[in-house]
């Protein structure tokens, strides 16, 4: 019996991109209070911003947006279907910001356009770099990134296209970043805040070790990846892998690194800037994540603190080296994050 022309997704495989492609990406989000609940409930999040309305008011918003990692799955999990359902890896990040907060009642759409590709020497799999753009309701741009990501190929034997790398800023400097609108620390409550510790306190090239650590449950991470509607088969199927894990979605690893990070950078209030990201090593469910901030610059930007950090995630005892070896990254550091965050001065 015929069925027809499929009805059925199977995704994009590397040799169906071309450069300058652009994806319209399905499926709006309205975002509600919930995913601000289930993000609480998922990750050790407490910053006072994202927490409290009345706290954010003090702080010159109209009340207590979705954290910014939130609003970054939210539109991650937009381009999943089009970029990397069948993907190997997500491999990094770079240029991201945070152009305006994310409140309950935001419809999020989101658009890609492919601005790069390189076919890997082994000729079953290619790099593909999108830079991704979601706006709101009112056609308003509230984040935009780039990232890369190692797509299978379909046909081994489908000729490799053109190699074109595109150029990335290292980092934003901190005049470039988006401060959003209101946003005022002259009246920020420390206590209510969690530490007394503000810009001011922080030396370009301190070292925090966050103390904590939290054990990568299966059922927590298979919850957040629906929750931000990801498709990714490597996080859901266990025949994708020869190993049979299934691959923690290295965003659940950022959210939770970021969490972890509270204990010592509990005034680092909000993200505005990812300057660059690698998911160095894979997670899988039973790891015990632990992180590490190293402070890398701080300014004073349109009357507030800017620090950026390098937040590492890693595995095993805390106080590990993450320095790397031979060139390459220890096999327990799992997450490399460059980013801009704002804090009182």
């Amino acid at each position: 019996m015929s069925t027809g022309i499929s009805k059925v997704n199977t995704g994009y495989y590397f040799e169906d991109y071309s450069l300058g492609q652009v994806f319209n990406h399905a499926t709006p989000r309205t975002v509600s209070g919930g995913e601000r609940a289930l993000y609480t409930a998922l990750y050790p999040t407490r910053f006072a911003l994202y927490s409290s309305d009345e706290f954010a008011r003090g702080c010159g918003l109209k009340e207590s947006p979705i954290e910014d990692l939130a609003a970054f799955h939210i539109v991650f999990g937009k381009t999943v279907p089009d970029i990397s359902l069948n993907a190997v890896a997500n491999l990094g990040y770079a240029e991201c910001r945070f152009l305006k907060p994310v409140y309950a009642g935001n419809t999020l759409s989101t658009r890609s356009e492919v601005i790069g590709l390189k076919q890997n020497s082994n000729g079953k799999n290619g790099v593909v770099w999108v830079r991704s753009t979601s706006t709101n309701q009112r056609a308003e741009a509230v984040l935009s990134y780039v990232r890369w990501v190692m797509v299978k190929k379909r046909d081994i034997n489908a000729p490799a296209p053109e190699t074109v790398i595109p150029t990335l800023k290292p980092a934003l400097e901190a005049a470039e970043l988006p401060i959003p609108e209101g946003l005022d620390f002259s009246s920020y409550d420390f206590t209510l805040a969690g530490e007394p510790h503000r810009l001011a306190d922080y030396e370009i090239g301190e070292v925090i070790d966050h103390v904590d650590g939290v054990t990568i449950e299966e059922a927590e991470h298979m919850i957040a990846t629906r929750l931000w509607q990801n498709t990714a088969k490597v996080h859901f199927d266990a025949s994708q892998r020869p190993d049979g894990k299934r691959l923690i979605y290295g965003g659940h690893v950022i959210s939770m690194a970021r969490a972890l990070s509270f204990n010592g950078l509990a005034n680092a209030q909000v993200i505005v800037a990812i300057n660059a990201g690698s998911h160095t090593n894979p997670c899988f469910a039973g790891d015990t994540l632990r992180a590490r901030s190293t402070v890398l610059d701080k300014a004073e930007v349109n009357g507030v603190g800017a620090i950026r950090l390098r937040l590492q995630a890693y595995t095993g005892d805390a106080g590990h080296s993450l320095d790397k070896i031979d060139g390459k990254h220890p096999k327990h550091l799992l997450l490399d994050l460059d980013f801009w965050a704002l804090m009182p001065i």
